[in-house]
């Protein structure tokens, strides 16, 4: 047998489930980061990832078609094949993101320029023998409190540990990528790698057709990354109101992929390099597949089908998290911004959809940002680490409610 072959093995199929969640969002994370800083080292990453996500979605299958001796068997764990291929394009469409950069098929400096001065960066970093924070535990480090950089992940030995806790430590040899903010990255990285931190140059664009193109691709990622928490959240919590706001946001990717191509097409005219934009047209068009396969994640629960409940209990003890919160009398945050509490800061959970109960409607406030005033009554979902799940429990006065539509 080839090294390379995967024979059936038992296992449990919410566990690999759990692994294909955590590794397919990581690789969106590492793809687009990769891309619009140019790193060959983040791009190479992807690929490992891929790989192993083939092996998992294979595991997947063996199992499920094992588990289905009946017709009734069939019928219920068909959408669970469903949300595993729905998990392998994420992964297929990030690797096609990371050769890009792999290939060098060609991207504008504006690219990078369309970059927000305050988007926090993602970096990879080999932990050096010398460092101070080899044999130390990242609870002792305190690194996110104190930086506001945090470790997303750790590869150690060709193995992947996805959103590591306190208790894990960091050893010589580890690879770790790290997300923060330029200036506290550049400070944890030196501290980790020995070396200094090499951010992403910047270039300047003189085209407005380009600028739009570039615009929209930014716009075009933040959607699809969204489309995709928000459908494992639709599956989570059973949710066809959340699974609504998937179908909102893969078409208005479609739309914003076609006026990005009138504007690159006009851009081409005019740059003295066309050839340089060729990556710009993978990108988009890997974007557009990672939103239509948020889409198919959620389409059961649009449809009425409630999800295979290994599915949701393979979402529910996945790394990172998804929970949904109501904020209670007497919390912190009712009457007060994201911003003002600096919920993302004092938690690590990031708030991805705010839901407001109306007498006529649920009115859903998607991607809130740090201007977002909070009720009493609202109800947030957010992601993000276990640990970062019960301080924003306590923050909101709230146990999680899985049973509310």
């Amino acid at each position: 047998m080839a090294a390379d072959d995967v024979e059936y093995e038992p296992v449990s199929v919410k566990a690999v489930l759990a692994e294909m969640k955590d590794t397919a969002e990581l690789l969106i994370d590492l793809a687009y980061s990769a891309v619009l800083h140019g790193s060959k080292e983040l791009a190479g990453e992807v690929l490992e990832l891929e790989a192993r996500m083939d092996v998992l979605q294979l595991r997947a299958r063996m199992s499920l078609l094992l588990a289905a001796r009946r017709p009734e068997d069939a019928e219920a764990l068909a959408p669970v094949l469903g949300v595993v291929a729905a998990a392998e394009k994420i992964s297929n469409a990030a690797g096609d993101i990371a050769k890009v950069v792999l290939d060098e098929i060609g991207l504008p400096d504006e690219l990078r320029a369309a970059l927000p001065e305050a988007l926090e960066l993602v970096a990879r970093a080999t932990v050096d023998g010398d460092s101070p924070m080899a044999g130390r535990t990242l609870g002792d480090l305190n690194l996110e409190t104190e930086t506001g950089v945090r470790v997303i992940a750790i590869r150690r030995s060709g193995d992947w540990l996805f959103n590591p806790t306190r208790e894990t430590d960091l050893r010589a040899g580890d690879v770790v990528v790290l997300r923060g903010l330029e200036a506290a990255l550049e400070t944890v990285y030196e501290r980790v790698a020995g070396e200094p931190f090499a951010p992403p140059a910047v270039g300047e664009s003189h085209l407005e057709d380009l600028e739009r193109a570039v615009d929209s691709i930014i716009l075009m990622k933040n959607m699809s990354e969204l489309a995709v928490d928000l459908a494992y959240g639709a599956v989570l919590f059973n949710s066809a109101s959340v699974a609504e706001e998937v179908f909102a946001l893969e078409a208005e990717v479609d739309a914003l992929q076609s006026r990005f191509e009138a504007w690159t097409l006009r851009a081409a005219a005019r740059v003295e390099d066309p050839i340089s934009l060729r990556g710009l047209v993978h990108v988009a068009g890997a974007t557009e597949v990672i939103s239509d396969a948020a889409l198919e994640l959620a389409e059961g629960v649009l449809h009425g089908l409630a999800a295979h409940p290994v599915v949701a209990e393979a979402v529910g003890e996945s790394d990172e998290v998804i929970v949904r919160l109501r904020v209670r009398p007497g919390s912190p945050l009712g009457g007060a911004t994201l911003g003002e509490r600096h919920v993302e800061t004092e938690t690590g959970m990031r708030v991805i959809a705010v839901r407001r109960a109306r007498e006529d409607a649920d009115d859903w406030i998607v991607s809130p940002g740090s201007t977002t005033l909070l009720s009493t009554d609202d109800v947030l979902i957010a992601k993000g680490t276990r640990a970062g799940a019960e301080r924003l429990t306590t923050l909101v006065g709230d146990e999680p409610d899985y049973d509310w539509e």
